[in-house]
């Protein structure tokens, strides 16, 4: 598999947020999101190739049972299932972060962790590849199969909208797996609109969803 990087940090976003984990990034996507903090795994040949038995050793090297599977986008990448089903085998958390452009069944996936794309994500130079941006009937299907949470990306409080859209599109949504974030790449960015998306939780009564990454590190990479 092309593997961007793995590194041992905290969880920095959702219902997980603080928990040590470690990170497996798959080197890959279709989508070009102009506020992408990893376009640096954008490309299928970034990173380094490695199998299975190399991506493990590595996440067993550090002390902790939580492995966050992320990208890039990973659920383009073939042999996911195989890598998963073989770390839960190792008594492993797993927690899949995906754009929801995919959907792949039977997966070894204790958190199917889904951004969905909104029109802010300003997609039109995006490589689909034969991918819709933002596919209602993937979406379906993952918060149908999987333990899921939903996780948007606010640029602005107008965002809110559009989130009830897609929301009322993919139907049967437990309000309680839904959080919103702030558009933010830096920590300066993300103080200054986050009480603009709190205050659009407290009018929505979805989750606010903190950037621990961004809070404690700032722009800094695999940390």
């Amino acid at each position: 598999m092309r593997v961007s990087e793995i590194f041992y940090s905290l969880q920095g976003e959702g219902k997980l947020v603080g928990t040590p984990s470690v990170f497996v990034r798959l080197a890959g996507c279709p989508l070009r999101c102009k506020w992408c903090d990893t376009k640096y795994a954008w490309g299928t040949d970034s990173g380094d190739e490695m199998d299975i038995d190399e991506i493990i050793a590595e996440v067993e090297g550090w002390d902790t049972g939580y492995v966050v599977v992320t990208g890039g986008e990973p659920m383009v990448q073939d042999g996911l299932g195989e890598m998963l089903s073989r770390l839960k085998k190792r008594d492993k958390h797993i927690t899949v972060e995906t754009a929801g452009i995919v959907y792949q069944g039977g997966l070894d996936c204790d958190l199917m962790s889904i951004s969905p794309k909104l029109s802010n994500a300003g997609l039109e130079q995006a490589d689909t590849s034969g991918y819709k941006p933002l596919d209602i009937g993937v979406l379906r299907k993952l918060t149908a199969d999987y333990n899921y949470q939903l996780k948007f990306v606010i640029d602005k409080p107008e965002d809110g909208e559009e989130v009830q859209q897609v929301l009322e599109q993919i139907g049967d949504i437990d309000k309680g797996k839904v959080s919103l974030m702030p558009q933010a790449r830096t920590r300066r960015k993300f103080i200054e609109k986050a009480p603009v998306v709190a205050d659009l939780c407290k009018g929505t009564g979805f989750r606010f969803c903190n950037r621990l990454q961004i809070l404690l590190w700032d722009t800094q990479r695999g940390v």
